[in-house]
């Protein structure tokens, strides 16, 4: 049963289900004997990381980030700051940053500045959606789930106003629902 403000499903929760343990078995596949560290960034990427890392057969790390804006400052200025860095050491790992959506790039391209920072064996992004539409900077996208259509999507850790993130499927969002 859909929610109040929530239109038509984009992505069921099979589909997404089925998608993601493809994406856990060639994540196996390429990180075998590498001894990985996936960092969630929060909050968005919290169900689809949980689920990945269930479904993956190789031994791993998990940390998060988050990041946040400085209401009324970052509209102006871009700029963000970290509310949570990894507490992990990640010098000399193979770190795999999971992200719920990539858009525009700015945010990502920011968070792998900065992990840079951190001396990593190797960087890499694995994506649910990837929105290539909406790129303002070229950033390489290692691994993605789906490409999304150009509709505001809620669901399965996508939000409108903290809303919606715990549904089960991928939904276009309808205010007037």
């Amino acid at each position: 049963m859909k929610s109040a403000g929530v239109g038509k499903i984009v992505f069921t929760e099979e589909q997404i289900q089925k998608q993601v343990a493809q994406m856990a078995e060639v994540l196996s596949k390429d990180y075998a004997e590498k001894d990985p560290i996936l960092i969630g960034i929060l909050k968005g990427s919290f169900y689809f990381m949980a689920d990945l890392t269930r479904y993956m057969s190789i031994p791993i790390s998990i940390d998060f980030l988050s990041i946040g804006v400085y209401p009324e400052v970052t509209k102006e200025t871009g700029i963000v700051r970290f509310n949570k860095e990894p507490d992990l050491s990640l010098t000399g790992r193979h770190v795999l940053l999971i992200e719920d959506i990539v858009g525009t790039g700015l945010t990502l391209s920011y968070i792998c500045q900065h992990m840079e920072a951190f001396n990593p064996a190797s960087l890499k992004i694995c994506t649910l959606l990837d929105n290539p539409s909406e790129r303002l900077l070229t950033l390489n996208i290692d691994y993605r789930c789906f490409v999304m259509p150009d509709e505001f999507l809620v669901g399965y850790g996508l939000d409108y106003e903290q809303k919606y993130r715990n549904l089960p499927y991928i939904a276009a969002y309808r205010p007037d629902n």
